[in-house]
């Protein structure tokens, strides 16, 4: 079915623009009468968004806006918004500013007091949440993991003790490092890999992280991917099976390893186990 665009009245502002993450047909009408009328799409790469409007024959002016523009080109923007026309910004795929450019731009148009309105379209993040079954009611998402391994080991020990949902987005290369430090901080928590979400090949994995390293193993994927971890639970646990759980760790960790995975696993706080691990190694 040919799509038959017209322009529509528009006050002067600044359009954040969904695109789809996978499916074009996720595009939202508002959305590509929206790209249709604005006097320019402001996006990450034209090659990318060239696409996008060619599938739907929009002819609008496209210019590159990144992390990486600066004040002057924000102004340019204004500029012509003042002048009472209105500008798109888009991302490469899903919503602008989630984990992509424009929270420079978006910020220094509310500071101008410049309209800044929102055209709702996929995310990867809520997409991702939705089919998880993990709980919905709260979530953090942290973003992309750090490459490197302190950076990414710091950042999830920030989020051990968060009873809520956590989100992120991890590559390909470098998930099975990631699922191994989740295991090593957070322990037996029930992860999921969601990949080419809407797409042809869409793939939901679940399991701990020891389980979805075997998977991964046996049968190596491919795509984006959003990685889900289970909330943090704090879980009643007697001295004996504190002390045992230890033993059992000190066979193949420091005492600092030990203490530290057991304290994220039980909520026992790390000094107390710390003490006691001191007890059972010089025993």
């Amino acid at each position: 079915m040919k799509i038959i665009l017209e322009n529509i009245e528009l006050k002067p502002a600044l359009y954040l623009v969904g695109t789809p993450i996978g499916n074009l047909q996720d595009m939202t009408m508002r959305g590509l009468q929206t790209l249709n009328t604005v006097e320019t799409i402001f996006c990450e790469d034209t090659r990318v968004t060239g696409k996008l409007l060619k599938a739907f024959d929009i002819k609008t002016r496209m210019a590159v806006y990144t992390d990486h523009s600066d004040q002057r080109l924000r102004q340019k923007i204004f500029d012509v918004i003042e002048k009472g026309k209105a500008v798109a910004l888009v991302s490469d795929a899903g919503l602008p500013l989630i984990s992509d450019p424009g929270f420079k731009l978006v910020r220094e148009a509310v500071e101008k007091k410049v309209d800044v309105i929102s055209i709702p379209g996929a995310s990867a993040v809520l997409t991702a949440l939705q089919i998880s079954g993990l709980p919905t009611d709260s979530f953090t998402f942290g973003g992309f993991i750090p490459t490197k391994q302190t950076a990414r080991e710091n950042l999830l020990k920030k989020y051990r003790t968060h009873e809520e949902t956590l989100i992120f987005y991890e590559t390909v290369p470098r998930l099975e490092k990631t699922l191994q430090s989740i295991q090593s901080i957070y322990g037996d928590r029930v992860c999921v890999v969601a990949r080419e979400l809407t797409k042809k090949f869409e793939e939901v994995l679940r399991g701990v992280p020891q389980v979805l390293i075997s998977k991964i193993q046996d049968k190596p994927i491919k795509g984006e991917v959003v990685l889900l971890v289970e909330g943090y639970e704090a879980s009643e646990i007697s001295e004996d099976e504190l002390r045992n759980q230890l033993t059992k760790n000190l066979k193949t960790m420091s005492v600092k390893e030990a203490s530290s995975q057991l304290a994220a696993q039980t909520g026992v706080a790390r000094k107390v186990i710390y003490n006691m691990a001191l007890e059972i190694r010089d025993s």
